[in-house]
């Protein structure tokens, strides 16, 4: 199947797009690793802002200061959250897990 054909307007657009949300995504991260941004914030942050939501439970956790990648796969074995669940698709139990996790 093809993509669709995109004017080099709308291509350029959708470019735009994608670069703020990379932007937006490593700011966050940055936020959480210096301790700016508590997770709870975050998950604030993440219903109201479809960018953020969009970001992947594994590269938070992994961004959260004293937990590495090995750390947070570990915790997110142990909550039964898949690899590649995003904030916005957290269930309140998987959520209030996380919360308990890093208040």
């Amino acid at each position: 199947m093809q993509p669709p054909e995109l004017s080099a307007q709308q291509r350029a657009a959708a470019l735009a797009k994608a670069a703020e949300a990379r932007r937006v995504r490593a700011e966050v991260k940055e936020l959480l690793k210096t301790g700016t941004l508590t997770f709870a914030e975050l998950l604030e942050r993440a219903d109201r802002d479809p960018m953020i939501g969009g970001l992947k439970v594994y590269a938070v956790l992994s961004s959260m200061p004293g937990t590495g990648k090995v750390k947070a796969k570990r915790l997110m074995e142990s909550l039964g959250i898949a690899d590649n669940r995003r904030l916005r698709g957290l269930g309140s139990r998987q959520r209030d897990a996380l919360l308990a996790e890093f208040s």
